[in-house]
């Protein structure tokens, strides 16, 4: 079973969701995704044992070699490969290419074209009091996050409970992220912002066609926002967490939601997940 926990926009609690129900229940999986600023660790502290430099192919090209018979450029379909036969000449933008080979396929020469790879990020595996760990730490000014988060899918067991803190926003990363996922949970906030934001996020889901429920943070009694979306939108709001200073003051100390009330609350939550009953 494999949660991810997702929202349209940053800063809506998507982490001290995910760590809280990750340290809640039993034999879980945290895995933070969210490779860009990943802070996962600070709430679950683990000890990590194992990281790894998550390498993608890129070609290099051969002038010496090259014919400029143009086909790599014509199959490029993100234009990443200019060739200028006049200037014996190839132009090579890196931060477009996408690794798909396609061009040292097509190459009719053999050598003119050569994968060799480039490290676009780190994975690291821990574990914690039992709860094992999983993160990505993606490389700055690496233009794409999907392919180090498609690499980190090979280090999720597929036997147990796993929690995924997802990306923030609704692009191809929460694509990635949710399309391997048996069920989503969107967090949002009861504002303006957060619902506009959790509209899109929630079409991407139904799309996907992704049993769902809404988690409303920093809710409060006489704010009605968010119950008014989700019965005009018709979806289910799964939990609510009280605007609250304590929980701010322990969410800036690293400190997760682990009281019995709230390990209660999300292991109910998961089991529900898990029996279909949402």
């Amino acid at each position: 079973m494999k949660i991810a926990i997702a929202s349209g926009k940053g800063g809506t609690g998507k982490t001290i969701v995910s760590t809280s129900i990750s340290m809640s229940v039993n034999n879980a999986v945290y895995v933070d995704m969210d490779v860009e600023e990943p802070n996962g660790a600070i709430f679950i502290k683990p000890e990590i044992s194992r990281e790894i430099r998550y390498t993608v192919p890129i070609p290099e090209f051969y002038e010496d070699k090259c014919i400029y018979c143009r086909k790599c450029e014509e199959s490029c379909v993100y234009n990443a490969i200019s060739i200028i036969p006049q200037a014996k000449k190839i132009l090579f933008f890196e931060e477009l290419c996408h690794s798909c080979g396609v061009c040292k396929y097509v190459c009719p020469v053999e050598q003119a074209i050569i994968e060799k790879p480039k490290a676009i990020g780190t994975i690291r595996i821990g574990e914690k009091n039992g709860l094992k760990f999983i993160d990505g730490i993606l490389d700055v000014g690496i233009p794409s996050s999907v392919p180090l988060l498609s690499g980190m899918k090979k280090y999720i067991p597929n036997d147990e409970i796993v929690i995924i803190d997802s990306p923030p926003g609704a692009s191809c990363p929460v694509v990635e992220v949710v399309k391997d996922s048996d069920f989503v949970l969107l967090v949002t906030e009861p504002t303006p912002f957060g619902l506009n934001d959790l509209d899109i996020a929630l079409d991407i889901v139904k799309d996907m066609e992704k049993p769902h429920a809404i988690i409303v943070n920093k809710s409060e009694n006489n704010n009605n926002l968010a119950r008014e979306f989700a019965e005009k939108r018709g979806e289910y709001i799964a939990m609510e967490i009280p605007f609250d200073r304590k929980i701010a003051e322990n969410y800036s100390k690293g400190i997760p939601l682990l009281t019995e009330e709230y390990k209660i609350r999300f292991k109910k939550l998961v089991e529900d997940i898990r029996e279909g009953k949402l």
